[in-house]
């Protein structure tokens, strides 16, 4: 039996779709996460479906059917079909494994629907809905490797050998983790033997697709056990090394915690939002490079410095767009600042400190409140507090001097006008100058802005 929410899926144009495909002697079957996401409730608007064609046939098919053709997946069997706003990819039934020192899939294609599930990565995304090609008939249900009962169990599972299913696309050891995160389903037994056994393996596999899936696991609603268990595992030293080297750092102020535990409790914390978690992951990651001894205890002056630095090197590696690069690890390396602020802020270091910042200044409060996991609660409603009070500070000057735009009255074209410059680093250097006076004076006007430009030159 289908249920409802699944038939609701099966709208006017996929019937239209499988009856051109059935004209010709073809099956279209939705198939995957969006038959998954329909049994268990969630939301997926992304409709997968493979058939038994060929993909020059699912696009000779499709052609006259859709307002427009993707074929950028053609090569490895998919044609993306779009309708009424909506892109239906389509699939050749397929088969793809890794050779043991190539980067890409090898791609062979079948006949079977019951062949093209077992090479999926688990069992819960191997079912299928087999629709129909004549109006009246009803959906069937292709379940061959129990993932319904899997579903119920809330456990992944291989639907071969996991040990073939990890060796053929090393990928899915690390989509077994992010599953865990976004679904909070737990994994076999045997699923996770072979992770410690060809986590090697994963090597093979390019940075941007390790990247694509580790930005899904960081964002899911379980990623505390999913962290845990990658480490675990042994995978994580595979790609994001810094991570498993934390567990041996002791902390002097979470004195419950190791480093490891106290940053998967970070991460925990934060809004699922990509930048804020991936600086919560980092921003304890210099810990173990600054770690010193002395008569009272270990310490770890300017890690964030260095975590900063060790952030920008492991993301670039990582393949990470260089923008989502600069302001991780610029998070990463104010996330201390704020504690400083316990000794007294003057208006120009609350200046200056929204001025570094800048867009980041939300994920920065926030990364800085979820860094507290001790269980000394007073120490905990002592620094959400100042987190509080810097907060009201930061509104009050807001207020006052229009601190989401610190810039001086004046431009380089008038300071070239006034001092009768050309374009050149001098330049640059006055307008930080004025951009200085901004920040420690606050709001000053035009006039006195030309007034400080006579002064410098008179000093020259």
């Amino acid at each position: 039996m289908i249920p409802d929410r699944m038939a609701a899926m099966m709208s006017d144009d996929v019937g239209e779709l499988a009856a051109l495909f059935g004209t010709e002697g073809h099956v279209l079957y939705l198939v995957g996460g969006s038959v998954r996401d329909a049994l268990l409730g969630r939301d997926n608007d992304d409709l997968d479906f493979t058939t038994d064609a060929r993909p020059d046939d699912i696009e000779r098919i499709g052609a006259g059917w859709a307002s427009s053709v993707y074929l950028a997946g053609k090569a490895f069997g998919t044609i993306g079909l779009v309708k009424n706003q909506h892109i239906y990819e389509i699939t050749t039934f397929r088969s793809e494994m890794y050779r043991d020192d190539s980067r890409k899939p090898v791609v062979s294609f079948g006949d079977d629907i019951v062949e093209d599930l077992a090479r999926r990565d688990f069992t819960v995304n191997a079912m299928a809905i087999r629709i129909p090609t004549n109006l009246g008939d009803e959906p069937e249900m292709i379940d061959p490797h129990g993932g319904l009962q899997d579903l119920v169990a809330q456990e992944l599972r291989t639907p071969m050998d996991p040990a073939i299913s990890f060796g053929d696309d090393p990928l899915r050891m690390l989509r077994l983790f992010r599953f865990m995160s976004t679904l909070g389903f737990t994994s076999s037994e045997d699923a996770l033997r072979a992770v410690v056994q060809l986590k090697e393996r994963l090597q093979i596999v390019s940075a941007e697709r390790i990247r694509n899936e580790f930005d899904k696991l960081i964002v899911g609603d379980h990623v505390v056990g999913a962290l845990e268990a990658l480490v675990d595992s042994g995978l994580a030293n595979e790609f994001i090394p810094e991570l498993p080297a934390l567990a041996v750092e002791q902390d002097p102020i979470h004195k419950h915690k190791d480093v490891l535990a106290h940053t998967i409790a970070v991460v925990g914390k934060s809004r699922p939002r990509l930048r804020l978690r991936l600086a919560a992951l980092f921003h304890d990651i210099g810990k173990p490079a600054t770690r010193e001894f002395g008569k009272g205890g270990v310490s770890f002056h300017h890690h964030e410095v260095v975590g900063a630095r060790m952030t920008r090197i492991r993301m670039n590696e990582l393949r990470y767009p260089k923008d989502m690069i600069k302001d991780t690890s610029q998070l990463v390396f104010l996330h201390m600042r704020p504690h400083t602020y316990k000794m007294g802020w003057t208006d120009s270091a609350v200046r200056r400190y929204v001025r570094d910042a800048g867009a980041l200044l939300e994920d920065l409060n926030e990364l800085v409140r979820c860094d507290v996991t001790t269980r000394n609660e007073r120490r905990a409603r002592t620094i959400s507090k100042r987190i509080d009070d810097l907060e009201e500070r930061i509104s009050e000057l807001a207020a006052k001097e229009e601190l989401d735009s610190l810039r001086p009255p004046i431009d380089g074209n008038d300071v070239m006008q006034h001092l009768g410059l050309k374009p050149s680093r001098q330049v640059g250097e006055i307008m930080n100058m004025l951009l200085e006076h901004r920040i420690e004076e606050g709001p000053f006007t035009k006039a006195e802005a030309y007034a400080i430009l006579d002064d410098w030159a008179a000093s020259r």
